[in-house]
């Protein structure tokens, strides 16, 4: 058996593989950067190498670097996890001439796989179905335009060596593609180093369907089944869930035996993912195949049972898979979402900052892979991804269920995160009857994300929570010492609650644990053990449970609640009557202004000083996270103050340009 890992990667990946190696009694190795010199995967490893400067280039995407750790520590296995140096054949046949084990592919199905164009020439040898494309490299957008016109629009261009949603655009028109392929060469170029560019055809109403494979060096081959991967933003994956509620036993031997067909094609070995493009039909097509562990891997393990990072792990030791497909069995159905640093009312740009407060959910039914603490930097230089939140129950409505609750316990402050619209997807009917398509986020948010939606039973049982919350605020103020004799303060019985524009008369009447709060001759039985100073409320209305995260706000409260926002304020009546004539303060005028929208670097600034620039026409180009942001006039207007340049370095609302009043 191996005995020390070196785990090339960084942040929830390397925790997780440290975690798994730690239970089998394998030392473990973390490289890391200056910028992740105090991460967690760094404080959990037996040992820690720093490999230089914050850029991936500098530390975790150099080859020497990372080799040169492993042998300076005597590690005899490296664990790439997924990204950076995964998915790389120059690596693994390095670590190779070095003798020391890949846990993953051999190099040659990396390379077979990691081309898209090669990659389907294989699959189509294997027996696999493919999309319809052109199965060739392009050399310019003139080439694409052609390829375009030939297989009929709509297209995706993509770049040969790209994943992870970066080098994939879709065109619905000449003008989609000139700017598809010039966006998705340089995203994959400065991604993946390489800007090969293909074109095949784009699927309406597809869904994302993948079959994880697991594979030896005897010859043994099986599937896991299938994971849904169908809600997706730029082709970035969201959220995930196992098994598919799209697919039935007869679709999952299917595809299960074409992903061991190819995969025995390749002589492949160790964990890997086999992606379907799923129509309306229930036809399926082969899409790509990831040599490595994919991101949403927990949602298989928590319905198998089965440590994928332990099986990779003995595959590399030269062991036989002690699993055979008869022997996989399927319990109960998973959730995954993806805790992103990004803002979802700002078009989800990203954020960067310190989490200056951090508190997971736990529980029954509940797993969070994260690779971050209280205090850590969630910095430029790395995926924004601050952790996958995991559930599972034992159905499908059981996992949601558990999902919306974890993610109203779930506390961040300090950067901007997508929790609130989490919440929201997995209250959508669509979603909770399974109707999903790749689509679901542009046709269910059309004009972007501007908050969750309560009911109106709903915001009533925040106002009872409120006045409660309230309640006991101004009971601990009156117990304060030191007040003028003859005035200690009372606590009244009766309220009135400001609440999304509307005042709600709260009356309370005390029990034990809590209160009878009536609202409007409705009456909520509120019960809670909440201890002032926690920003986690819960408890019980009405015999539900109920978290609300508390937050507060000037003399008032926000409360958040199934991804919901919501400003309150608890007065008396006359206290209701003054707040309704105070002033609004209202935003100043930017429109003036192009402001970046988020840190990043300024790639390109296409236009000039004194330049008259039509609605839709680019502006600027800002790369941040990795991926190329476009932004467009959104209407006609002359350039009066150019105030950047290409290749500075912008903070969020930095003015780019200003334009004539």
């Amino acid at each position: 058996m191996i005995k020390k890992i070196l785990i090339a990667n960084r942040g929830e990946i390397a925790c997780r593989v440290i975690r798994t190696a730690q239970r089998m009694g394998i030392r473990t190795v973390a490289v890391y950067s200056e910028a992740d010199q105090d991460a967690p995967h760094v404080l959990m490893a037996d040992e820690g190498v720093c490999l230089g400067a914050p850029p991936s280039a500098e530390s975790y995407l150099d080859i020497k670097k990372v080799i040169k750790a492993a042998k300076d520590t005597k590690a005899d296995a490296v664990h790439p996890g997924y990204g950076f140096l995964s998915e790389n054949r120059a690596f693994a046949e390095a670590l190779a001439k070095e003798k020391i084990a890949f846990i993953g592919p051999p190099a040659g199905a990396i390379a077979a796989m990691g081309d898209k164009v090669e990659s389907k020439k294989i699959a189509q040898d294997a027996g696999v179905n493919v999309i319809p494309g052109h199965i060739g490299i392009l050399k310019d957008a003139d080439a694409a335009l052609k390829v375009a016109k030939e297989i009929g629009y709509p297209v995706m261009v993509k770049a040969s060596a790209g994943g992870g949603g970066k080098g994939m655009r879709i065109a619905r028109n000449a003008d989609e593609v000139r700017d598809g392929f010039r966006s998705a060469q340089s995203e994959a170029k400065s991604s993946f180093g390489d800007d090969r560019i293909f074109i095949e055809k784009y699927i309406d109403d597809p869904r994302h369907i993948e079959i994880q494979v697991l594979a030896d060096a005897h010859g043994n081959v099986i599937h896991l089944g299938e994971r849904e991967c169908s809600i997706q933003r730029r082709h970035q994956k969201v959220i995930e869930e196992s098994p598919s509620p799209a697919i039935d036993a007869k679709t999952r031997d299917a595809m299960g035996a074409q992903a061991i067909a190819l995969a025995k094609k390749v002589d492949y070995r160790s964990a890997g993912t086999v992606e379907f493009v799923l129509d309306a039909k229930g036809g399926f097509y082969f899409l790509e195949m990831n040599t490595r562990l994919q991101v949403e891997h927990p949602v298989t393990e928590l319905v198998t049972g089965i440590d994928l990072v332990e099986q990779m792990i003995r595959v590399a030791a030269g062991e036989k898979l002690a699993i055979q497909q008869k022997d996989v069995k399927w319990q109960g159905w998973a959730m995954e979402a993806r805790v992103y640093a990004e803002d979802p009312f700002r078009n989800f740009l990203p954020s960067i900052g310190r989490l200056a407060r951090y508190r997971e959910p736990a529980g029954e039914g509940v797993r969070v892979d994260s690779g971050v603490m209280e205090g850590s930097e969630i910095s430029v230089y790395y995926d924004p991804m601050i952790a996958k939140l995991c559930t599972h129950g034992v159905d499908r409505d059981a996992a949601i269920a558990r999902m919306r609750a974890a993610l109203d316990e779930y506390y961040i402050r300090g950067v901007g995160q997508n929790i609130a619209f989490l919440a929201a997807v997995m209250a959508r009917p669509r979603f909770l009857e399974g109707r999903l398509t790749t689509n679901f986020i542009a046709e269910e948010f059309p004009d972007g994300f501007s908050g969750a939606d309560l009911s109106d039973d709903d915001a009533e049982a925040l106002v009872a929570a409120a006045a409660m919350i309230h309640h006991r605020f101004m009971e601990r103020a009156a117990s304060i010492n030191g007040q003028m004799p003859h005035h200690e303060a009372e606590v009244g019985l009766e309220w009135t609650v400001l609440f999304n524009g509307k005042h709600y008369p709260a009356r309370l009447k005390p029990e034990l644990d809590g209160f009878d709060v009536t609202i409007d001759k409705k009456t909520y039985a509120v019960r809670s053990q909440w201890a002032l100073g926690s920003p986690i409320f819960r408890g019980t209305i009405n015999a539900h449970p109920i978290t609300v995260q508390i937050d507060r706000n000037g003399i008032g409260f926000r409360l958040i609640h199934g991804g919901a926002k919501n400003d309150v304020l608890v007065v008396t009546t006359r206290g209701a009557a003054l707040a309704s004539l105070m002033p609004i303060k209202e935003p100043p005028d930017l429109s003036r202004f192009l402001l970046s929208p988020m840190p990043g670097l300024l790639v390109t600034v296409p236009v000039a000083l004194g330049q008259e620039v039509k609605a839709g026409e680019e502006l600027a180009v800002v790369e941040a996270m990795k991926m190329e942001n476009i932004l467009r006039a959104e209407q006609d207007c002359t350039v009066s103050k150019v105030c950047a340049k290409a290749g500075d370095s912008l903070a969020v609302d930095q003015v780019i340009l200003e334009f004539e009043a």
